[in-house]
């Protein structure tokens, strides 16, 4: 799924593109694909974007009278259409916002889960679904702010890093990336975390997503999975670039966590006693 770098740098690129442009008409594709009924999202058309920005996996587009909040989901992409006739139901599709001068971006998803989604909402965003609820941006925080949610929020770090309530922005991968920089097991109890601790995460969250962020930005498009620069992510087997150890992996049924022995745990091999399996 994209995270706050891909997202961030992909909405950057859309506003550069397009803010200024009038809305011409915004068409759902997919029973699924608009979320809210009230304000109509018609309610925009008309009106020119202002701006397209990023709050934690979320793509706003704001149009001023109106936001139109986008969640990807895991194969979702917004994809800018080529000028000319274009198929009503296109392959993938979920939603469409034509502009006046012709151009049109798609709001598209691979695979059959057929989550993504759209939401209208006027006013401000932030009090509101899906917004409403979510926790601060990952790379907002000093270390003492980020001590006091990992003490009011007790769970295995790679879990906190993962909780949208918590921490927004942050996925899988970077989670991944960020207990590697930051020295700790992805199993560290956060209730049990000091100031060392957090400053060692906040550091790690910064590193990670300016190292994301820098690559992100120098494409036209946005990264697939595996294209994503990191350490530890999917690389099981593989030497980690900092001590050479085996990098290894618990796996669960929809994800898995990768990290490596002597630079998180002390050597020790992490196992979980329900669905994972690890490295002999």
């Amino acid at each position: 799924m994209p995270e706050l770098p891909e997202l961030q740098a992909h909405a950057e690129r859309l506003d550069s593109r397009y803010a200024g442009a009038t809305l011409k008409r915004f068409t759902p594709l997919t029973f699924t694909a608009l979320k809210t009924a009230v304000p109509p999202a018609t309610n925009a058309q008309g009106h020119d974007l202002v701006f397209v920005g990023r709050r934690g996996k979320y793509v706003l587009f704001d149009f001023g009278v109106l936001t139109f909040v986008v969640h990807l989901m895991q194969g979702g992409r917004v994809k800018e259409e080529p000028e000319g006739k274009r198929p009503a139901k296109p392959k993938t599709g979920v939603a469409r916002w034509e502009f006046a001068d012709d151009r049109s971006l798609l709001l598209t998803e691979a695979g059959t889960e057929r989550r993504a989604g759209v939401w209208a909402v006027d006013g401000d965003p932030e009090n509101q679904p899906p917004l409403e609820g979510l926790g601060p941006d990952a790379n907002t925080l000093d270390p003492p702010h980020l001590l006091q949610l990992l003490h009011a929020h007790p769970m295995r770090l790679h879990g906190w890093l993962r909780d949208q309530g918590v921490l927004a922005g942050l996925g899988r991968r970077l989670a991944n990336e960020i207990c590697h920089r930051a020295k700790l097991s992805p199993f560290a109890s956060t209730g049990r975390m000091e100031m060392a601790d957090a400053s060692a995460i906040v550091e790690a969250i910064h590193a990670t997503i300016n190292e994301s962020l820098a690559y992100e930005r120098g494409r036209d498009n946005m990264s697939s999975s595996a294209e994503r620069p990191g350490s530890v992510h999917h690389r099981e087997g593989e030497a980690c670039p900092v001590c050479g150890d085996a990098v290894r992996a618990v796996e669960y049924r929809s994800y898995t966590i990768d990290y490596c022995p002597t630079c998180q745990t002390g050597g020790k091999i992490l196992a979980d006693n329900t669905t994972s399996k690890f490295l002999k």
